[in-house]
């Protein structure tokens, strides 16, 4: 088919044919966007917290309803809490702590390489446990060991400041700290100045998410301290039986209520919750955008309908005067999807401009990384897919148009 004449049919009719052009532009840059985005969100949601078997961990927090007033009170009040919860049948392991991942609730402390650098090396999120977090949370050690008894310390605070003498961290804080050696062994600090606190690394876990889950590096900066910190109030991670988690939440917290009268249960909630909870809004925006870009392809494809229509109606007697002359159903049809095509791809190569400006925006402002090609070849496709789709219809419409018809009606 000769291209020439479409061309100079479209300089005859440039308004209609511009407008589409930019729709599809406009709707290639944000489709292609809010794909990326879309997978971003999802990603961020699936991500893995280092805590194996999710669906069978869960955390409740004990308090009583006044504090014991001794710390030997307070530490045998810790030891009756864990002692009831190993009675509940279901129950494999639990830790004592003070924060879990997902939960949005916790410590986040600085820490550095040496005690004379005025500002931290980086920011980790805090852990507190005295027993085996790397049992019951399920964490993959790749580097030195779990804890001894040896290396947990009991801490009053309201005696002192400390943290702890011995911690294990995360593979990400292990690297961001020592990019080329081993961080097993070193003495670390946690704050600056004289008041930094060593500590010694014994370990290193493939991974542990911070309770924020931040995005990037940051959710997987954490540091798991062997302490025991005297105080009334006890969290434990409790980790249970397949199958078993539901039934055990429900016991524990009766048990406790029952077996140590002058304590409440204030929280009591499964892991799974915590991620449904702490993830909703990145939900809300990847249903946001989906509908967004549904809807988008829906007018731009709307606007390619109503503009071929026209342009149909417009042009009965030349088409009747192609008929007459020869042409074939199928060789109108493909006049109008060629012509359709031409102007969605001078909307897609617009748009292509249009995508990667609008990514570099969003990178600036929502710390996004760049908008991979794959995603501006899937919309382009999808674009061009929705205009040919979308000019069938009317095409196929001229293509039915008698001759006769056509001729009598002009």
């Amino acid at each position: 088919m000769a291209i020439r004449p479409i061309f100079s049919s479209l300089l005859r009719n440039k308004t209609g044919a511009l407008l589409i052009a930019a729709q599809v532009a406009l709707s290639l840059a944000i489709v292609a966007n809010a794909l990326y985005i879309i997978r971003d969100r999802l990603a961020l949601t699936a991500r893995p917290t280092g805590v194996t078997e999710e669906s069978n961990l869960f955390h409740i927090g004990i308090a009583p309803l006044k504090d014991p007033e001794s710390a030997e009170a307070k530490l045998a009040m810790q030891q009756r809490y864990a002692e009831v919860l190993k009675s509940v049948p279901g129950v494999t392991s639990i830790a004592w702590t003070n924060q879990t991942p997902l939960s949005t609730s916790g410590w986040n402390m600085g820490v550095t390489i040496t005690p004379k650098q005025l500002e931290s090396s980086s920011n980790t999120a805090m852990y507190f446990g005295p027993d085996s977090m790397v049992k019951t949370f399920g964490l993959k050690l790749i580097e030195g060991r779990d804890f001894t008894a040896d290396d947990v310390e009991v801490i009053d605070p309201d005696k002192t400041q400390r943290m702890g003498r011995a911690a294990i961290v995360s593979q990400a804080l292990a690297k961001k700290l020592f990019p080329t050696g081993s961080v097993v062994g070193k003495t670390l600090y946690i704050g600056v100045g004289a008041d930094a606190q060593p500590f010694e690394v014994v370990g290193v876990v493939e991974r542990l998410q911070s309770p924020w889950a931040q995005s990037g590096e940051r959710g997987e900066l954490s540091t798991i301290m062997a302490s025991r910190r005297v105080q009334g109030y006890s969290m434990f991670a409790v980790r249970t039986e397949p199958g078993q988690r539901d039934r055990v939440m429900k016991e524990a917290e009766a048990l406790i209520t029952k077996s140590i009268p002058g304590n409440m249960v204030v929280q009591n909630t499964a892991m799974d919750q915590d991620r449904y909870d702490i993830y909703r809004n990145d939900r809300a925006i990847s249903w946001m955008l989906i509908t967004v870009t549904v809807l988008l392809l829906l007018v731009t494809g709307s606007g390619i309908v109503g503009m071929a229509t026209l342009w149909v109606n417009q042009r009965r007697k030349q088409i009747g005067v192609r008929r007459a002359l020869g042409a074939r159903k199928v060789d109108v049809l493909r006049y109008f999807i060629t012509e359709n095509f031409i102007i969605t791809t001078g909307g897609v190569v617009a748009g292509l401009l249009l995508a990667v400006g609008l990514n570099q925006l969003l990178v600036s402002q929502l710390e996004l990384t760049k908008l991979p090609l794959g995603y501006l070849a899937v919309g382009s496709l999808a674009l061009w897919l929705v205009g040919i789709g979308a000019v069938y219809g009317p095409a196929f419409r001229a293509s039915s148009i008698s001759p006769a018809i056509a001729t009598r009606s002009a």
